[in-house]
């Protein structure tokens, strides 16, 4: 499999988030392709010493967004981008997270400057998909 997952059980994210978020990461920077199978849930369950039930989770959360598709008796697999929000919930979806990181963010004290250093730190860490839509409001 072209992409590892892990997980920290001492973590206040959920498993079966950390989970989707290592897939979209993996897809996002290019470790996983489309038509790339992913571990079936037993395999990666064993593999992360979790409940099936998790990662049974965590696929079908990306399953309802598209990401994945499974086939049956083949496998999980890494399905073409499909647009499933309209702009203006995708932003709206963004405004709500973005509130709660900044709020995060001066709970713990990071100044603006150290944010934006952060952000601009992770975001050069992603591959930009060609022909997406990038304007902002």
């Amino acid at each position: 499999m072209p992409a590892a997952f892990h997980i920290s059980t001492g973590s206040n994210t959920p498993i079966y988030q950390q989970i989707t978020e290592q897939v979209r990461l993996a897809v996002t920077t290019g470790r996983l392709q489309v038509g790339d199978q992913l571990p079936s849930v037993r395999a990666l369950a064993e593999e992360l010493v979790v409940n099936p039930n998790t990662v049974a989770r965590a696929y079908g959360e990306l399953m309802r967004e598209g990401l994945l598709e499974s086939r049956a008796g083949r496998g999980v697999f890494i399905t073409p981008k499909r647009k499933i929000y309209s702009r203006a919930e995708g932003w709206r979806r963004l405004e709500s997270l973005l509130h709660a990181l900044i709020g995060e963010a001066m709970i713990l004290d990071f100044t603006p400057e150290e944010l934006r250093e952060a952000f601009e730190d992770k975001l050069s860490q992603w591959k930009h998909s060609k022909g997406g839509d990038h304007d902002h409001k």
